[in-house]
């Protein structure tokens, strides 16, 4: 899936809940002083601004197929090497990486078997993969609550709990369909973060910018009605704060 929109709009919307999900995810990964390290998928630099911090730019390579958003990261961590490629097509040589990350991208790759299956040939022998998805399916992520009241209002409104890899096994089976690893040998765990939004507009207005399923769904509502989703969900969550805990699905193998 495409993101046609600002780094500035992608990072009000998901890095409000991506950068500290990239702390537990790297920990998961153990990633470690003296690698080098590949974020796929980077998007505007969560997940890169915390390998940086741990490796040193030098040390930290990135992937995205948004230039607007690989533009953004090089901006924000000069240094690292961030380039425009899909997961499916990474343009590096054979196992030259110690590690391999893909926060929140599986389940937006055109071909997730295809993305993994690179991510596994760019690590050199012994070395790491690992990726996380929200867990939409079993309504952990952060956008439960949105998702929740749009079929209320509206029981054909779409969501994302069918993409790759947001059901719980999902992933590990995925890495053995990439040739990773048999899924028993792929660490399957569930990472939560919490999230507190001053009030109930901190928190609604990101769904407006037109940023992911969520925002293109918004988007192609009429004023009527967006306006009747937008009171469903202070009716549900109150004027504020609101905590909201996000939960991904995560896998880790070595190769």
């Amino acid at each position: 899936m495409t993101f046609d929109v600002s780094a500035d709009a992608y990072l009000r919307f998901m890095g409000r809940y991506s950068e500290p999900l990239a702390v537990p995810f790297t920990d998961l990964a153990g990633v470690a002083h003296g690698q080098r390290a590949l974020d796929v998928g980077c998007g505007p630099g969560a997940l890169t601004a915390e390998l940086v911090r741990r490796l040193g730019p030098e040390s930290v390579c990135a992937v995205e197929p948004s230039e607007p958003f690989a533009g953004a990261a090089r901006e924000r961590l000069p240094g690292a090497g961030i380039s425009r490629s899909a997961a499916e097509n990474l343009p590096f040589g054979d196992g030259v990486f110690g590690v391999a990350l893909a926060q929140l991208v599986v389940h937006f790759m055109a071909d997730p078997k295809a993305g993994l299956r690179e991510m596994g040939r760019v690590v050199r022998p012994g070395g790491t993969v690992a990726a996380c998805v929200w867990d939409h399916a079993g309504g952990g992520g952060p956008l439960a609550l949105f998702w929740q009241a749009a079929r209320e209002l509206d029981p054909a409104a779409p969501d994302e709990s069918g993409l790759a890899g947001t059901r719980e096994g999902q992933l590990a089976g995925l890495f053995a369909q990439a040739g990773l690893s048999e899924v028993s040998r792929v660490r399957a765990v569930r990472l939560t973060v919490r999230v507190d939004h001053a009030s109930f507009e901190q928190w609604w207005q990101p769904f407006t910018l037109g940023v992911g399923p969520a925002g293109a769904y918004v988007a192609s509502l009429t004023e009527e009605h967006r306006a009747a989703l937008r009171e469903h969900c202070r009716q549900m969550v109150g004027g504020g704060p609101v905590e909201v805990s996000a939960s991904a699905w995560a896998a880790v193998c070595q190769v």
